[in-house]
């Protein structure tokens, strides 16, 4: 593993309210992949995780593809979804045109979150396509934001197999949305209010194949700093079997003024794009 550095940033949002993220982020091949095809971007005001899919480099040429996009939006100092949207419309065309994706199934999940300030009023925004996962640590609880987009979670929220069925079952890795495996699905998005002391997990499913959500909890209770959590909970994914790519970003909030206490019960989002699901399209 490479050594993994913290990043500081902070935003002014009004008179004695300012906010302060620290991040930091890694990738490993893992214990039995070839290739990484795992691929992230931690530059504010985007922090996402991408896992490619596809035969050969397939998968990889995916997510470098899609995250080479994400950043050109990001040099471009204005991050919001339509922006988004067009740089995954110009990832699908370079994932279709690369010789090395000829494979049906080629492409990537893709998961994060970004900042943004609407009406003078801060705010996280979610967004996701695959089953790359979004997690929220408010108040010591820990909430996943985003929904997999996959069979079996199809199967879980149609209440035909429950969660523990869901480990073992045979489409595990199907998944029904991806970037590049066909023509662009938007991503959910979910718009998330901005609180003190919340940590965000943004990681691909060779972390949660290795950790529970107890395990991603415990660690980020007993490392407070970013760049820890993230050695932490990586060298744990790799000593609990590593079976695939481990890719995970750590985000902390320091918020002094405005809006800083949570309601411990709740964590509410606002709904900002279009949940609907579409028939199984990759398997990874």
């Amino acid at each position: 593993m490479s050594e993994t550095t913290t990043h500081t940033h902070s935003v002014a949002v009004a008179d004695q309210d300012k906010i302060t993220l620290t991040w930091a982020g890694s990738t490993d091949t893992g214990r039995r992949r070839d290739n990484n095809q795992d691929a992230f971007l931690a530059e504010f005001p985007l922090f996402v995780v991408a896992d490619g899919m596809g035969g050969h480099a397939g998968g990889e040429v995916a997510s470098q593809c899609t995250i080479e996009r994400l950043q050109e939006v990001v040099n471009s100092g204005t991050v919001s979804t339509d922006a988004i949207e067009e740089a995954l419309e110009h990832a699908v065309a370079d994932i279709a045109s690369h010789p090395e994706t000829t494979d049906e199934g080629t492409g990537t999940t893709l998961t994060g979150v970004f900042f943004d300030m609407v009406e003078g009023e801060p705010r996280w925004v979610s967004l996701n396509i695959g089953d790359s996962r979004v997690y929220l640590l408010r108040d010591q609880r820990l909430v996943q934001v985003t929904t997999d987009h996959s069979v079996v979670q199809e199967l879980i929220s149609s209440g035909r197999l429950s969660p523990e069925e869901a480990e073992s079952h045979p489409y595990s890795n199907v998944i029904t949305r991806a970037v590049g495996a066909s023509e662009l699905t938007p991503p959910d998005y979910l718009g998330i209010e901005v609180f003190d002391g919340d940590r965000f997990v943004i990681c691909s499913d060779g972390l949660t194949k290795e950790l529970t959500d107890y395990g991603i909890q415990h660690f980020l209770r007993e490392k407070d700093d970013p760049a820890d959590a993230v050695d932490a909970m990586l060298a744990a994914a790799l000593e609990n079997g590593g079976r695939d790519n481990v890719t995970l970003i750590v985000v902390k909030i320091e918020r002094t003024g405005g809006s800083t206490v949570a309601d411990a019960d709740t964590v509410r989002v606002e709904t900002i794009g279009d949940s609907s699901s579409t028939e199984p399209s990759s398997e990874k």
